[in-house]
């Protein structure tokens, strides 16, 4: 919502600097809890099931945020954002009255390792890489899948609230998918390495028949591709961010994800600039 007020490119990216300031403990914190909360066997579905939950947003944004712009089209143009994070701020303060359990067959916490002797592992490496690889992918179908429904298909900001709200429904069922399906392999004796790559390779294939969207002839076609492609990156991440609790002590899960996380954000500025 402080983006509402920024009136320069200084004052913009100082407000876009401190919303990622705020925003940055959410996934370390929440992956934190899931390792604390959960058995092995239940942490990636559990992730999965948080993790299709913020999509919730941008499933509402669609909807709302054009519906604000065109009806208060002579408001200014901080309305959309100061109506819109209002909101945000209502829905969040709620959630942090909920404290996560404490799961009896879960590991203790160990010795505190600092965040930099942590880089200096092999498998700190294998998630940084993970997240790296996949999460420009996302932030791509964010920026891109808007101008090109209007670029090919000619759908314009009114219309395109609904292909936005299918991708985004089809990639939260694609998150628990995936994390259903590697802990479901695990309660089938599998161990967690086999069975987190194991759902990973079939995310990352179902990613590909993506290349075909631009020649589908029908936008509900391109958007059926995207949706499959967002559904499996989703069920990608949902794997991934439970790698961090399968391999570190619960001490290092927020740092190591924390640290890949940053990495991979980096990454998306540099692809979708």
């Amino acid at each position: 919502m402080s983006t509402a007020f920024a009136r320069t490119t200084a004052t913009f990216a100082a407000a876009r600097g401190m919303l990622g300031l705020g925003e940055s403990a959410n996934f370390p914190g929440s992956i934190k809890s899931v390792g604390s909360g959960f058995p092995k066997d239940e942490r990636a579905l559990a992730t999965g099931i948080f993790n299709a939950g913020t999509n919730t947003g941008a499933i509402v944004t669609p909807l709302v945020v054009p519906w604000i712009a065109l009806t208060w089209a002579g408001a200014g143009r901080s309305s959309p954002s100061v109506r819109s994070g209002s909101c945000g701020c209502c829905c969040g303060s709620p959630c942090t009255a909920v404290r996560p359990r404490t799961h009896t067959k879960t590991e203790p916490d160990g010795a505190r390792v600092p965040w930099i002797r942590l880089l200096g592992v092999r498998q700190t490496w294998a998630i940084v890489v993970g997240k790296l690889m996949a999460d420009p992918i996302w932030w791509f179908y964010l920026y891109w899948l808007p101008k090109f429904l209007d670029a090919k298909y000619g759908i314009k900001l009114a219309q395109v609230a609904l292909p936005l709200i299918v991708v985004y429904l089809v990639a939260d069922v694609g998150s628990i998918a995936g994390g259903w399906l590697s802990s479901g392999l695990m309660k089938r004796g599998w161990t967690a390495n086999r069975a987190r790559k194991t759902a990973m390779l079939l995310m990352a294939l179902l990613i590909v028949p993506t290349a075909f969207a631009p020649r589908a002839g029908s936008m509900w076609t391109a958007v059926l591709i995207v949706s499959v492609a967002a559904a499996a990156h989703q069920g990608w991440s949902a794997n991934v961010y439970t790698l961090a609790s399968d391999m570190f002590p619960p001490s290092a899960v927020a740092s190591i994800s924390g640290s890949a996380g940053s990495r991979a954000r980096w990454a998306a500025c540099c692809s979708s600039g």
